[in-house]
C-alpha cells in the first residue's frame, strides 16, 4: 500500500519516482504511484512526467495486469522515459481535486438516498449514482437540501482497514451492487465520513476523497432519470 501515493496522500500534487516498466501498449509504470488508475467509477488521473529536460503529457492512468500497479497512458505517441529513469510526476491537480469533491459528494448522496446503488460515475465537476428506486422521489428539493446540509457540517473524512473476512461478515457495508470492493491483498479499505456519533457513512472504497465535507462546496441536482423498471439515475453537479 505504501507505493500508492494517491491513496496515502491524495493532496500530493507532484512526486519523484522511478520508471520500473513499460507495457506492450506503450504505457509507463512509475513507482511510487502518484496517478490514480481508473476504477470504481472514478477516471484515471492526467498530468505529465518530467525527466532530463523532457516532458511527457499523460492522458490517463489505468490499472496494470496485476490489478495493483498504475499504468500511465501518454496523451500521444512520444519517446518514453527509459526503464530505471528518475522522473517527476505532476498531476493535473484541478481535475483530480474536482474528482475528489464529486466522489465524496456521491458518498453523501448515498446517505440521503439510503437505497442500493446499482452504478455510478465520477467526472470533473459532475457525477451520478444509479439507485434501485422503483418510484421517483416525492421531493427532490428536500434531498438536495439534505445533501448540502451534510456538506455544510464540514465532517471529517478518513479511512480504516479491515480484513476481507471481516467484510464478508458485514456485507451491509457494501452499498454499491455493481462495483466490488478492491480485494486481493487480504485487507479492504473503508472510507468513513464523520466520527463517533457524527459518523454518517462507512463503506468500502478505493478512490480519492477530500479531507472534510465542507471542501466539496455547494451541490445541485441536475436531473433524475428513469433507467429501467427498478432503477433511477440521480445526477449532481458542483456549483463552482
Amino acid at each position: 500500500m505504501s507505493s500508492h501515493l494517491y491513496r496515502s496522500d491524495p493532496y500530493q500534487r507532484e512526486a519523484p519516482g522511478r520508471v520500473v516498466a513499460h507495457t506492450d501498449e506503450g504505457g509507463v509504470i512509475v513507482e511510487p504511484a502518484l496517478f490514480y488508475p481508473k476504477g470504481g467509477g472514478q477516471p484515471g488521473d492526467s498530468g505529465w512526467l518530467e525527466w532530463d529536460g523532457k516532458r511527457l503529457p499523460i492522458a490517463t492512468a489505468v490499472k496494470g495486469e496485476d490489478g495493483q500497479s498504475s499504468v500511465l497512458v501518454p496523451a500521444e505517441p512520444a519517446a518514453l522515459p527509459p526503464k530505471g529513469a528518475h522522473v517527476v510526476q505532476v498531476l493535473d491537480w484541478e481535475r483530480r481535486h474536482r474528482h475528489m469533491r464529486v466522489h465524496t459528494a456521491l458518498h453523501l448522496l448515498s446517505v440521503v438516498i439510503p437505497l442500493p446503488v446499482t452504478g455510478g460515475q465520477i467526472g470533473a465537476g459532475t457525477g451520478r449514482l444509479d439507485f434501485m428506486m422503483p418510484e421517483p422521489p416525492s421531493d427532490p428539493g428536500a434531498l438536495e437540501r439534505a445533501l448540502n446540509d451534510l456538506v455544510d457540517r464540514d465532517l471529517p473524512v478518513g479511512e480504516d482497514w479491515i480484513t476481507e473476512a471481516d467484510l464478508e461478515a458485514n456485507p451491509e457495508l457494501i452499498k454499491t451492487l455493481s462495483v466490488k470492493p478492491p480485494r486481493g491483498s487480504g485487507m479492504v479499505r473503508l472510507v468513513w465520513i464523520g466520527q463517533g456519533r457524527d459518523q454518517v457513512d462507512l463503506q468500502p472504497c478505493g478512490g480519492t476523497h477530500v479531507a472534510r465535507t465542507g471542501e466539496i462546496g455547494a451541490v445541485s441536482f441536475r436531473k433524475i432519470e428513469n433507467k429501467g423498471k427498478q432503477n433511477r439515475r440521480v445526477s449532481i453537479t458542483l456549483d463552482s
